[in-house]
């Protein structure tokens, strides 16, 4: 029952179809649509970000710039039904930024340390279904980070090594709280969300699995 918008993707830019990681869009509390663009960390997809900026500029969005590494949604999340957001910081994000974001967007940040280089993104281990409930993989953060998000959410579900790293269960994404849209084969998990009255929508992102994202860098 959701639109979306399909983006057209560019010769030598194969990363792009990663369209969380350009841009970080928001609402202020007036109505105002906004968007901060991303600082991507690799010179290789810093040529993605004008693309949508341009498409940004058509639907009548603010432009904001930010002065250091940002890589925009995979690693800024929100809390569902709340005025927060989650930050990721140590692969690509730099942590110092999130004082400017966190100004801009005028929304608390809570940072999140990432050790394992296979997590770059927190949208790799996190993944929020609804005001208490997020799927997440324990090993991608410190002590204090785990500590963190069992303060915040009452209700979290562990993925394991294998869905985790090999079937990137965390890169899920839920649109509504009622439904969580995952590469296809993670059973533990969908069973866990089943139990909880969430509806599993299954899909096939092995190739994309390939370069590192799945369904929530996608969108």
């Amino acid at each position: 029952g959701f639109s979306v918008v399909v983006l057209p993707g560019e010769p030598a830019l194969p990363d792009m179809v990663f369209a969380a990681n350009q841009s970080f869009p928001f609402v202020t509390p007036d109505g105002k649509k906004r968007v901060i663009l991303s600082r991507m960390a690799s010179k290789e997809r810093a040529a993605e970000v004008p693309f949508f900026r341009n498409w940004y500029v058509t639907q009548g969005y603010e432009i904001i710039s930010i002065s250091r590494t940002a890589e925009g949604m995979g690693d800024l999340l929100w809390h569902p039904g709340g005025r927060q957001l989650w930050g990721g910081y140590g692969f690509r994000t730099d942590r110092s930024v999130y004082k400017e974001i966190s100004k801009l967007v005028g929304i608390e940040i809570l940072e999140l340390e990432l050790k394992d280089p296979d997590f770059y993104h927190l949208d790799t281990c996190l993944a929020p279904v609804n005001e208490t409930c997020a799927v997440y993989y324990p090993k991608a953060f410190t002590a204090q980070g785990c500590s963190l998000l069992k303060n915040h959410f009452s209700d979290l579900i562990e993925a394991d090594e294998i869905e985790a790293r090999q079937r990137f269960v965390c890169n899920g994404h839920s649109p509504d709280g009622k439904h969580f849209i995952v590469h296809t084969g993670n059973k533990k998990v969908c069973s866990e969300l089943k139990k909880r009255g969430i509806t599993p929508i299954e899909v096939d992102t092995s190739e994309f699995l390939k370069s590192g994202g799945s369904v929530f860098c996608m969108k």
